[in-house]
């Protein structure tokens, strides 16, 4: 499912979710788009939206922090749905409390990878933070780094910030929470992700002020393989690459093309698809020891 279509309800659409406005609630309905370096892909990945749902709830229920989940039941929202629109949302939908969004990522990295590596690479920093040398790729970092980023609209790239710059725009008070608060639940995920014979090497988390009480919620989804770097714990060697438990297959793809990462991203073959299905899957029963209810 590339889109949902709910006539009659404000609709915003993001690189992956379409938003309802139920008014004193929001309806997030977790598609099957999927995007990579900072663009939506025009191919999906069947049943993506039902591990995103299912796995951030499951994170919700799991994690010790205010969250906006109310209910991931498609009749909770409310609405006079057919049974071929329930049957679509089921296993997609989130009604959650309104927050104000906070406009940045909480980034937590636990090992040297990605863009942090990039840049350690070539400016033996992190974030602007120096690290110690002679660090290889893949290398753990203790303690965990709070790398945030600015949110990048649709063809716009992530930012990283350093904490002095997201403090000048949030105030040292919130700031410092922010960053406690992500890598506190950053060791709480990875804790039982490695009893799940998985190693969380980085996670970015979004943050927002409920419209009615100012709480502050974890929001928008939790640990899912879109939002986070999961490896198998049994390739894991650092100075090896390994194999990715989430969306990484499918940027690794298309690094082997020729797009630029600017114009339109090519569609995805039929294998890439399949694999980057079965890996979301394996993150979902492998976190939550649930059988994945679509497989």
């Amino acid at each position: 499912m590339l889109e949902s279509n709910l006539e009659g309800l404000p609709k915003k659409s993001g690189k992956v979710r379409d938003v309802y406005d139920l008014g004193d609630r929001l309806l997030i309905v977790a598609t099957d788009r999927i995007s990579a370096f900072d663009h939506v892909l025009p191919t999906g990945i069947p049943d993506k939206g039902r591990v995103l749902t299912g796995l951030s709830a499951f994170w919700f229920g799991r994690l010790d922090v205010p969250n906006h989940l109310i209910s991931t039941d498609p009749d909770s929202a409310g609405l006079d749905l057919t049974d071929a629109d329930r049957s679509r949302l089921e296993g997609r939908v989130m009604v959650v409390r309104k927050a104000k969004v906070i406009p940045f990522e909480c980034v937590v990295r636990g090992y040297l990878f990605g863009s942090a590596w990039k840049e350690y690479r070539t400016k033996g920093t992190v974030c602007a933070e120096r690290l110690p040398t002679s660090l290889v790729e893949g290398a753990r970092l203790d303690p965990p780094m709070f790398t945030p980023a600015t949110k990048a609209e649709e063809g716009e790239h992530d930012e990283n910030v350093t904490f002095e710059e997201l403090a000048g725009e949030l105030g040292p008070e919130l700031a410092g929470r922010l960053r406690d608060l992500s890598v506190r639940l950053y060791r709480e995920a990875a804790g039982h992700a490695f009893t799940k014979d998985l190693i969380l090497a980085d996670t970015k988390f979004e943050f927002g002020h409920d419209e009615q009480t100012g709480e502050l919620l974890l929001i928008d989804e939790a640990l899912t393989p879109d939002s986070s770097r999961y490896w198998p714990v049994d390739s894991y060697k650092p100075g090896v690459v390994p194999a990715s438990i989430d969306k990484q297959f499918v940027r690794d793809w298309l690094e082997s093309t020729d797009w630029d990462k600017r114009g339109t991203p090519p569609a995805l073959p039929d294998e890439v698809v399949q694999k980057t299905r079965e890996k979301y899957i394996q993150a979902y029963e492998s976190l939550t020891e649930r059988p994945f209810p679509w497989k």
